[in-house]
């Protein structure tokens, strides 16, 4: 008689029961790998991507650039990064709908862990400035594409919690770049990412194709990443628009509140406010938002309800930010930038849901460009930022006037969302 062999697997930890793992069959196994290094690449995606906002003002003073010079040309760099993600998060989007969700988790980290190798060695700020947009380029692909692959693994009622520790995880890079910072000189600290992107390199070669993903690729006439079909529909196009804006607050508050807070601690009558510091403050606090807005989408059941209650959160914590002036004390800042931090853990939920709403043909190409687009927004948002503390001849007042608009547009368009939690994922849009 020939005797099935059946290996019992171990625990898995997102889906929170044991399974018989049988040939063909998917594999508790195989999930927890590909939660495992989803969540180690966005980790050391978040490390190279917030660097340049903690090394900003000691890697620019480095180079010669005046105090004032610095700022500006610091928001010039920034949005130069940001632009290369907008980009990247296109192609990269469509290539995971193309070729595999896995091209994409490898083709973006080489690319982002060469260009931060080579921001070692910058002279310039021409050249700080293209290998900023080339890491950028690299960065656009990780998240999006890890939390693609994971949703189409898990069962629907899981997704939530497995995203929610790969953001909560991914995060805590941010803390890792300021504690790099602190021992090491800028230049060693890029040469740290993009080493330890290199070595992820070897872990991917662990994680396997969705198989929802793999039953779609043998459909030849089905349209794949197709990044037009987001716009050849009306109700589509506004579904993709809404997602985006209802992301748009959290870019606001890494990209000018904290990024620069050194700048609103002057306006505050703060001397020696670290932006590094407040980046780990708010990260850190990002980290446990983020995981504990995943649990509570699956406790309510709700990722809308859960993305309103952390909007609300946020909301608080900006008024405090913007009424106390810093309390008297950089301390208390770093705190209100943690506060901000928590509020915006609502990234996982958006993220989550973007995912959630487009069929398998389209969902890397929505949950690769979706986030970037948000990101990329960013030079949109200093943009504005700009124009209002122009307008109002105020640094603080014109931060908080464009804090109201963007805060008030995403919720607008999170009304308009349809619930996603516990959806199928296994549909493709026509």
């Amino acid at each position: 008689m020939k005797i099935q062999q059946v290996r019992i697997s171990t625990l898995c930890l997102f889906c929170g029961m044991t399974t018989l793992q049988q040939p063909g069959t998917r594999s508790p196994g195989l999930f927890h790998s590909a939660v495992i290094v989803s969540a180690l690449g966005f980790f050391v995606d978040v490390y190279d991507l917030l660097l340049f906002g903690i090394i900003r003002k000691p890697s620019l003073t480095d180079l010669g650039l005046s105090p004032d010079a610095v700022l500006s040309e610091g928001e010039w760099l920034i949005s130069i990064q940001m632009i290369g993600l907008l980009i990247g998060g296109i192609f990269f989007g469509m290539l995971g709908d193309k070729k595999g969700r896995l091209s994409v988790l490898f083709g973006s980290i080489l690319l982002y862990s060469l260009a931060n190798i080579l921001n070692g060695f910058v002279q310039n700020t021409t050249q700080y400035a293209v290998l900023r947009f080339m890491a950028g380029l690299g960065l656009a692909g990780e998240l999006g594409a890890g939390i693609t692959l994971v949703n189409e693994l898990l069962g629907k009622e899981k997704r939530g919690i497995a995203s929610a520790f790969i953001a909560s995880f991914g995060i805590l890079g941010a803390v890792a770049a300021f504690f790099m910072k602190e021992w090491f000189s800028w230049r060693t600290c890029y040469f740290i990412g993009g080493g330890l992107g290199l070595a992820l390199l070897l872990l991917r070669s662990q994680v396997m194709e969705s198989q929802m993903y793999q039953s779609l690729s043998h459909e030849k006439h089905v349209r794949k990443g197709d990044f037009r079909m987001f716009f050849q529909q009306k109700a589509r196009a506004m579904l993709y628009l809404r997602c985006v804006l209802i992301g748009i607050p959290a870019w606001y508050i890494i990209g000018v509140l904290v990024t620069f807070s050194d700048q609103f601690g002057k306006a505050f009558g703060l001397e020696n406010v670290d932006p590094g510091k407040a980046i780990l403050y708010q990260y850190m606090a990002i980290a446990f938002g983020d995981l504990t807005a995943g649990l509570l989408s699956q406790w309510l059941k709700s990722r809308k309800k859960t993305l309103f209650i952390f909007y609300g959160i946020t909301a608080i914590f900006l008024t405090l930010f913007f009424t106390t002036s810093g309390g008297g004390s950089v301390q208390h800042l770093y705190w209100l930038c943690a506060g901000l931090g928590f509020g915006t853990g609502f990234t996982v939920v958006y993220i989550t849901m973007s995912a959630e709403q487009f069929g398998t043909n389209l969902r890397a190409t929505a949950a690769v460009t979706i986030p970037n687009m948000v990101r990329g927004a960013l030079p949109l948002i200093l943009l504005l930022f700009k124009g209002m503390r122009t307008l109002t001849g105020s640094y603080v007042t014109g931060a908080w006037i464009t804090g109201v608009l963007l805060m008030s547009v995403a919720v607008i368009a999170a009304i308009g969302l349809r619930e996603s939690y516990g959806r199928d994922l296994d549909f493709i849009e026509e």
